[in-house]
């Protein structure tokens, strides 16, 4: 792993070096928790379905991956696990995780609620083989509760959050995100929080239980648009790429392709008059201060691009946040995968395929550094049951 160094010049250790994390989860949003916590350092066994595995292996574009169980929907947060093959619904494979779980520090599953239990690993049985196991259940809405029980993917989520309801004109809206936004704020949140759990479980060394639910993280995550109604009683409209608590803030055409900008504050809005040479603007009073610059939107969006309209989105781009004004043309995920700010900081982690594949793979870092420098996993995603000798004969 690719590391800072510590005080003394020496690499420095992964966090979660020599954390032992049993993961039953599918798809999304559990082995990306996992994920993070494998580029932390954490030894983390991935228990599939025999013959089958995960779902995500057999999700993508390629369908020659697909077909040797190495999707790019896998190959996006598996790297660095390993892989075991144990039916569930079996004696021998039942005895199998619990040999796991007597040296985990870490289980995590997203079941529907109920489903471990009657497997036969209730929390109460987790506790009997391993009384400092840290349990987190990752499931939609929680362990209880009258939505408990449905089943729940990112876009159902995202509609019952609001998230929708927000995203989008009111011609296109609803609208969901581009990318599966909740599965990927509930893996977040809960690599937080069994990390939180294991800093605790060190002072008291009791088992803990997580119980996880991708809805209320996402409308947590919601922030000041939840608060904004909270405190007021309105509800939050759509509007598109502008900044509901700001103007000018959001998304305006150059003269080739579309710019953000971000002219939040009033010396920010002072300076963005000067580089596009429309200080007259200033004098505006439909444009004298923030409130009245939120009302008449619009209106100073027009004038805005009218001016834009002169040069390239990359000039104004430098010309802009040399002056101090936040701005940045809208990429495409090829050009953003390719700017040089991510190759600078090493986000990027090439490794040898699995044996199955003649060439590399590239996996995405978790964009934190510790001491100057990230952590990456050293292992590519592996083939169903490629550790299936680890578990020892019964």
């Amino acid at each position: 792993m690719t590391a800072g160094s510590d005080s003394d010049g020496g690499a420095l250790v992964p966090p979660l070096k020599g954390v032992r994390v049993v993961d039953l989860t599918n798809v999304l949003a559990g082995p990306y928790a996992t994920y993070q916590l494998a580029i932390l350092g954490a030894e983390v066994v991935k228990v599939e379905v025999p013959g089958r595995g995960d779902l995500a292996r057999r999700l993508g574009a390629e369908e020659d991956l697909n077909a040797r169980g190495l999707g790019a929907s896998f190959q996006a947060q598996n790297a660095g696990k390993k892989s075991v093959e144990i039916d569930l619904k079996t004696e021998r494979g039942r005895k199998q995780l619990t040999r796991l779980l007597e040296s985990a520090d870490v289980l995590i599953e997203n079941f529907r609620p109920g489903v471990l239990t009657r497997l036969g690993f209730s929390w109460e049985r987790l506790q009997q083989i391993n009384s400092e196991l840290i349990y987190c259940s990752l499931s939609g809405f929680g362990q209880e509760g009258p939505l408990s029980d449905r089943p729940a993917y990112d876009q159902i989520v995202q509609g019952m959050a609001g998230i929708m309801s927000v995203t989008g004109t009111e011609e296109s809206g609803p609208l969901r995100a581009g990318f599966p936004v909740c599965d990927t704020l509930g893996g977040v949140a809960a690599a937080f929080a069994i990390t939180a759990a294991l800093f605790g479980r060190a002072r008291s060394h009791r088992a803990v239980r997580i119980d996880l639910s991708m809805l209320e993280v996402a409308i947590s995550a919601m922030g000041w648009v939840v608060s904004n109604y909270l405190a007021t009683g309105l509800e939050p409209s759509r509007l598109g790429n502008e900044n509901f608590t700001a103007a000018p803030s959001g998304t305006f055409e150059a003269a080739d392709r579309a710019l953000n900008i971000s002219a939040n504050q009033q010396s920010q809005f002072e300076a963005l008059c000067a580089v596009i040479e429309r200080q007259e603007l200033l004098a505006d009073a439909r444009f004298s201060d923030a409130g009245s610059r939120k009302q008449h939107r619009l209106e100073l969006k027009h004038a805005i691009e009218t001016a834009l309209a002169a040069r390239a989105a990359a000039e104004w781009e430098r010309l802009l946040n040399e002056a101090g004004v936040p701005a940045a043309r809208v990429l495409t995920v090829a050009e953003a995968l390719g700017l040089e700010q991510l190759a600078e900081r090493e986000f990027f982690n090439v490794l040898p395929a699995p044996h199955a594949l003649d060439t590399t793979i590239t996996v995405l870092g978790s964009g934190a550094h510790f001491n100057g420098a990230p952590f990456h996993v050293a292992s590519p995603p592996p083939l169903l049951g490629e550790h299936n000798d680890d578990l020892g004969d019964d």
